[in-house]
Formats: C-alpha cells, structure tokens, sequence
C-alpha cells in the first residue's frame, strides 16, 4: 500500500517524501529499497525533526504484525521492528518476562526507539537500545543482512539513524518479570538535588525529576522501585526534603490529563509501571516540540545550574522539563557512550520561532559539559560541533558506505548532522 506522507505526531513537521509504502513481507522491502534512489525507515513519528525523512520514498513496517518469538533458553524475544513497546511489553509479561527498561511513551517503534537511542532512566540502567542483541536490515543494495553481538562493528550499528538500512526484525535481552512500585514526592528543594544528585538519581531503579526551572523547589520527584516479591516498600512521608504527594499526579506537562500509569506505592508489573503514559491512553495531544541534551552526570550539579541560570528564558517557553540519568554504553552514536549520563528534557510549547531562537544560547550554555542533542529532538547543532562529541564518527561513517553504497539511505539530515554527504 502506498500513501502520501503528512505530517509527524507532534504536527511541527511535513515530510517531503513523495511516497509511504506499507510493504506486506520483507521480500516487498528489499525490492523497495532496490528500486528507489533515496529511501528511509518511517516509525511511528514521533522525531520532531527531518531524521526519516527522504526525498522520494519512506517504508513503513508499523502495521506488519509483530511476530514475537521468545526463546527462554537464550533469555531472548524477536520480533518485527515496527512493533511498539506496549504490544511487547504486554506479550513478555503474559509469559513471564520483561525487558530492562522502557521509555516514558510505550507507543513507540521497538526499531525506531533503538535506532535514536531513546532511553527510560536508572543511574545503572543502559538505554533502550543496550537490550539489542540482534538485527536483521535491509541494505542499499536490497539485500537481507543479518547481524548479532559477535559480527565486528556490531556496536555501531545498533544505534545507526537509519543510515545502514531499514531493519526488519531484532533480537532483544530479556529477563523473568518482576513487580514494582511507583511513588512521587513533591517539592524537592534545588540544593537538595545540586548536593545529593547521585544519592537522588539513585534512590530506585528508575528516578525522574520534573521542573520548570523556577523558583527554589523542583515540582515533582518520581521513584520507580523493583521489588524482589509482592509487598510494597514503604516510603517515608519525606525524601530529600520533599514531600509524599498526597493525591495522583497528572501529566506533568498536561494537568488536566489522567494518561499516566499508577502511582501511589501500589506493586504492579514492570509493563504498567516503568513507562510513564499508559499504552491504552494518548500521551499527550502533540502540541508541543521536544528537545534533550546529555551531559557527563559527573557534570551534572554544574550543568543544572547553568541551565537554571537561564530560567527566564526557558520559562515562558516550557511545558516542563524532565531530568532523568541513564548507564554509559559502548554503542557508537549514543548519547551515552562511554560516560554516565545525565538526560535534560524541555517539553517546550508549540513556538517554534522563538524555541529555535533560544535554542543556540542554551547549547552553548552546555557546550562545556560536552552536550549531545537526542538525535530524535529540536536542536540548532551541526556536524562540526556533533562529531567531535563521538570519537567513533568516523569509523560509523565508513560502516555507513559499507552497506549504504551508492547511498539511497542519505538524506539532509544526516548531511547537515552527521557529515555524511548525499
């Protein structure tokens, strides 16, 4: 099936692709891909910039059905790259498993996540795509490569922006499921969490902070706790300072939104805990951009207070903004590679002018902590400023030319970011 393009979820973006083709089987992907001079994998949309876009033709696997296959022996699932995290998650926990980690939206692509290295949170938790063990892609030339831990320069090809080829299936890392908890605190004080970082981040197995940059206090702490069995763990009244919420918190950037998952210390699997929006609900309405940058969280009191330094500007623009840490990782073009990362969200308002006018002060507020931009968000920055963040940039490059020989997976995006030409 073939369809016109129209526009990513979040409305700030119109592809200029001629074609979406939804194709039936890999055969019809391999043949697509053979037969276009540019191509690109489309997921679920949720980039807000023109990573997947192309100029003639976009390939979208979302509606082919997910084939999961768990094999118990090798503590693995495999499944069809178009497949979203709340379908899987669902899957693994009805047999008894789960995954790692997850993102705040579990209504992203399984490929599409891995591709940008999207990430959930956890001082000692890797991002989504450190579950990869491995893929299957269609190369430039049309053929089905196949790829695992063991193949050479499989570190750069996990996290690849579409620019090895369009993946058609991947093998991830499971493990038996468990329970846990989620609980908020409310009001945490901003020296609190300038001199206890680490101690804060760490407090569960995945932390989320939540601010809007103003005043002395943080508005929301979000603690998400693995249990080793069914009883709740029992929280104080206060944390750091901050106080237990009394009642459910909202969408952080939404109040008026009943979308996110359950709260409240009540044990529950990790599929309905570690995301944050619920599968059957609508994160959010779309009306807004999305930036993300990752600092050294060994740089991260310092960087925090840079950016607060700037609330005023940020302010007015912002939905809210989300703090979260994620594990370093050897994979190429992540944003953690090799270092402990802290992860700063803005969730800005629908503005895109006066966003992409503030946008170049604060990366340049960051740029001394080594600041990488979520390859998926709304950022200024180019490849003369990127490729020095990743000593590996040039080996990716040349795995690039590799299986992208006569280059139908380049686009102006990965020119304009990467460096590698059209």
């Amino acid at each position: 099936m073939t369809s016109s393009a129209g526009v990513n979820w979040a409305g700030n973006y119109e592809f200029g692709a001629a074609r979406v083709h939804s194709p039936r089987d890999v055969g019809e992907v391999q043949a697509l891909v053979a037969g276009s001079p540019h191509v690109r994998a489309l997921g679920t949309r949720h980039s807000f910039n023109d990573l997947a876009d192309a100029s003639a033709d976009l390939i979208s696997l979302v509606d082919l059905p997910p084939d999961i296959s768990i094999d118990e022996d090798a503590r693995t699932v495999t499944l069809a790259a178009g497949t979203r995290y709340g379908t899987l998650a669902a899957a693994l926990q009805q047999q008894g498993w789960a995954l790692h980690n997850m993102g705040s939206l579990p209504h992203i692509s399984v490929a599409g996540a891995i591709s940008t290295a999207t990430h959930g949170s956890g001082n000692r938790n890797g991002n989504l795509a450190t579950a990869v063990s491995g893929l299957e892609f269609v190369t430039g030339r049309g053929e089905l490569a196949t790829v695992t831990r063991a193949t050479p320069a499989f570190s750069g090809m996990v996290v690849s922006l579409g620019a090895l080829g369009v993946i058609t299936r991947l093998t991830l890392d499971i493990q038996p499921s468990f329970q846990m908890q989620q609980d908020v605190y409310v009001d945490v004080p901003w020296h609190a969490l300038l001199e206890s970082f680490d101690e804060i981040t760490g407090a569960a197995y995945s932390v989320s902070l939540f601010t809007d940059w103003q005043g002395d206090s943080l508005a929301q702490l979000w603690l998400k706790t693995r249990l080793g069995g069914a009883e709740p763990r029992v929280l104080p009244a206060t944390l750091f300072g901050a106080r237990a919420a009394a009642s459910k918190v909202m969408s952080p950037a939404d109040a008026s939104r009943d979308n996110t998952t359950v709260q409240g210390g009540v044990p529950g699997p990790w599929s309905e805990r570690l995301p944050h929006f619920r599968f059957e609900e609508t994160p959010s309405n779309g009306d807004e951009l999305q930036s993300e940058f990752f600092v050294d969280r060994a740089h991260a009191a310092a960087a925090l207070s840079v950016v607060r330094s700037m609330s005023d500007q940020i302010a007015p623009l912002l939905h809210v903004t989300e703090l979260r840490t994620v594990a370093a990782d050897e994979l190429w073009l992540s944003m953690a590679y090799d270092r402990d990362s802290l992860a700063i969200h803005f969730t800005w308002k629908n503005s895109p002018a006066a966003v992409h006018s503030l946008l170049p002060e604060l990366e340049a507020a960051l740029a001394p902590f080594g600041a990488r931009p979520h390859w998926g968000k709304v950022f200024t920055q180019t490849a003369e400023s990127i490729a020095p963040l990743y000593e590996r940039m040039p080996d990716f490059a040349a795995l690039a030319d590799v299986y992208d020989p006569d280059r139908q997976f380049r686009n102006t995006y990965l020119e304009r970011v990467l460096g590698l030409s059209q």
